[in-house]
């Protein structure tokens, strides 16, 4: 560009453990260029950039930014506003008042769709504008990745969960004969099958795994309840929340939606797919009583189950994203290639964000069992580097 130009950057949409780190890199990253001048941030994404609400970051100590890696949730505050038409002059205009060039939002794909339309808007005026991605969600959903940030801290938060209530299912299998987990994933079954990362053998749970990539059949869904009754005592089941019927209707009987026209699963004025199974199992199994777990927005911030190599790679794609800023490059979300398993070894790269905002990630037919309500060993080889180590227990029965 020739010269020194302001960086802005947004968290948007669910939070992830590892989001800040990805904040942590972008301005450290940020910090070293000196094409770079003043660092803001957005306060509530792109929400609280139209309402000129920026906090300044150039000063960002060493120390804080070390500790934000260790923050959960989103420092800067989030937002899921979708961009109307009407919107875009005033976001040109912050940006021309505030000496912006350098657009960057850590997000999904919501926010990598806002990225390219505001790039492509602000290209069509004439307005030098460098708009580049860093990827996160714990769906981990996004196209052009070979995961996605947040995905492996919160794989971690559900295996480990699971592991642990399936131990209090089955030790409890005499008061309660079921066990429903729920796992967040609107279109994609990745993190409600990372439950199976702590299954040793065949009797531990889960059981039985119903993802949104396998329509379920209530008739099939019932016999495999039984025969798992009938094997182990006691059933452990994990659902995505996105999880549909045959006919496509969702299990969760969710009739609202967000801004941005997505399904809210449990919201009010519908049933989270969790208690819909748990109606139909009680229904059918006369005299059965069983739970749900839902955890909702807790694998979002569990900084305590934080993945290792989760945290190292958020703050990398923070830093990679203003190299290639400031490289000229633009309309594009740093992404990650996985070059082998063992040891575990990735490489950063770059995806088009035209791609990434139209498209969705979902889990390959190879990582699915046959029958659709377990997963192959292709996924847990895929997971288990991600995800690192679990903690392990004894038995005394």
């Amino acid at each position: 560009m020739g010269f020194k130009a302001n960086l802005v950057v947004g968290q948007s949409g669910g939070p992830t453990s590892v989001i800040n780190g990805s904040l942590a890199g972008v301005i450290s990253e940020a910090q070293k260029q000196k094409a770079v001048g003043n660092i803001f941030g957005m306060n509530f994404a792109i929400e609280g950039f139209m309402q000129e609400k920026l906090i300044d970051l150039t000063g960002t100590s060493a120390k804080t930014l070390s500790s934000l890696r260790a923050t959960p949730s989103s420092a800067l505050g989030s937002s899921r506003l979708k961009l109307q038409e009407e919107h875009f002059p005033r976001i040109l205009e912050i940006l021309k008042k505030h000496g912006i060039r350098y657009f960057l939002m850590i997000g999904g794909n919501d926010s990598m769709d806002t990225i390219n339309r505001v790039e492509k808007f602000c290209r069509s005026q004439g307005y030098e504008l460098y708009g580049v991605g860093v990827p996160k969600t714990v769906d981990n959903d996004l196209f052009g990745t070979d995961h996605t940030p947040g995905f492996p801290s919160a794989a971690r938060f559900t295996a480990i969960s699971v592991l642990q209530s399936g131990i209090l299912a089955r030790d409890m299998r005499r008061v309660d004969q079921f066990v429903i987990y729920q796992a967040v994933g609107r279109d994609a079954g990745w993190l409600a099958a990372s439950s199976a990362l702590g299954k040793k053998r065949e009797g531990d749970a889960p059981h039985i795994l119903v993802l949104p990539e396998r329509p379920l059949n209530r008739e099939r869904f019932l016999r495999k309840v039984e025969e798992c009754y009938g094997k182990y005592g006691f059933v452990s089941i994990v659902c995505g929340e996105g999880a549909i019927w045959e006919g496509k209707t969702p299990v969760s009987a969710s009739s609202t939606q967000d801004k941005f026209g997505n399904t809210e699963f449990g919201a009010m004025g519908g049933t989270s797919a969790a208690i819909a199974l748990h109606r139909l199992i009680t229904g059918h199994f006369k005299g059965w009583r069983g739970e749900f777990q839902i955890t909702e927005s807790l694998p979002m911030c569990a900084a305590d189950r934080m993945s290792p190599l989760d945290r190292k790679e958020a703050f990398d794609l923070g830093r990679a994203a203003v190299k290639l800023a400031v490289a000229g490059k633009s309309g594009i979300m740093t992404s990650l290639i996985r070059l082998k398993n063992k040891p575990y070894k990735a490489r950063i790269d770059s995806v088009l964000l035209s791609d990434v905002a139209v498209r969705a990630k979902p889990m390959p037919d190879e990582m699915i069992s046959a029958d659709g309500f377990m997963v192959t060993d292709k996924y847990i080889e895929y997971l288990k580097p991600l995800v690192g180590p679990l903690p392990e227990y004894v038995e005394i029965l």
